[in-house]
C-alpha cells in the first residue's frame, strides 16, 4: 500500500510538472498581461498630456480675450461711453465663456507715469491664494500708459496626479494674461 501512494504521488508530480511547463510556455495571454502592467502609467501620461493641452488652450483664449477687450480702453471707446469694470469684465467673459467660468475671473487695470514704473508684486498671498484686494480699475485718459491684467483661477481635473501643474492650493492653477500700452490720443480732433 505504501508503494501505491508513492506511485500516485509521482504521477501527480509529473502531471503538475507538465501543467507548469505548459503554463510557462503558453503565450496566448502575454499581450494582455504586458498591457495590464503598463496601462496605468500609459493612461496617466495620456491624461496629463490632455490636461496640459487644455490649460494651454484656455490660456490662449484668455489672452486673446484680454487683448480684444483692452482695445476698447486703448482707443478710448470705453472711457467715452462711461463704461467701467463691469463692462470690461463682460467683454472678456463674452470671449472666454466656452472654456471658463466668469465667476473665477479677477481684473486689474492701472495707469502709470511711464513703462518703467509698471512693476507689480505677485498677486498670490502667503497662503497661496489669489489676493485681489488691491486690484483697481483705472483705464486712464488719452496718452496714459495702461496695464491690464486678468487672472483666472483654473481648477485642475486630475486631483493630485499631476502635481507640477498646480500653483495654488486645492489643485488649482492661476492663469494670467496681461497687456501694456499707451492710450491713443482719442480726445484730440
Amino acid at each position: 500500500m505504501n508503494m501505491f501512494r508513492l506511485h500516485l504521488t509521482d504521477a501527480m508530480r509529473a502531471r503538475v510538472s507538465a501543467r507548469a511547463r505548459a503554463f510557462v510556455g503558453d503565450r496566448k495571454g502575454a499581450t494582455a498581461v504586458e498591457f495590464a502592467l503598463i496601462a496605468a502609467p500609459f493612461f496617466l501620461l495620456i491624461f496629463a498630456i490632455l490636461e496640459i493641452a487644455l490649460i494651454f488652450f484656455a490660456s490662449a483664449i484668455i489672452e486673446n480675450a484680454v487683448s480684444m477687450a483692452a482695445r476698447d480702453i486703448r482707443t478710448g471707446q470705453m472711457q467715452n461711453a462711461g463704461q467701467g469694470e463691469v463692462e470690461f469684465r463682460a467683454a472678456v467673459c463674452e470671449q472666454i465663456r466656452t472654456v471658463a467660468d466668469c465667476g473665477r475671473l479677477s481684473v486689474d487695470v492701472r495707469t502709470f507715469e511711464n513703462f518703467g514704473s509698471a512693476q507689480f508684486d505677485p498677486p498670490v498671498g502667503a497662503d497661496g491664494e489669489l489676493d485681489d484686494g488691491g486690484f483697481t480699475f483705472d483705464p486712464g485718459q488719452a496718452q496714459d500708459i495702461v496695464v491690464v491684467r486678468v487672472f483666472y483661477d483654473w481648477p485642475l481635473l486630475g486631483p493630485g496626479m499631476i502635481n507640477g501643474l498646480a500653483n495654488m492650493p486645492g489643485n488649482r492653477r492661476l492663469i494670467s494674461a496681461a497687456t501694456a500700452f499707451r492710450n491713443e490720443p482719442y480726445n484730440e480732433d
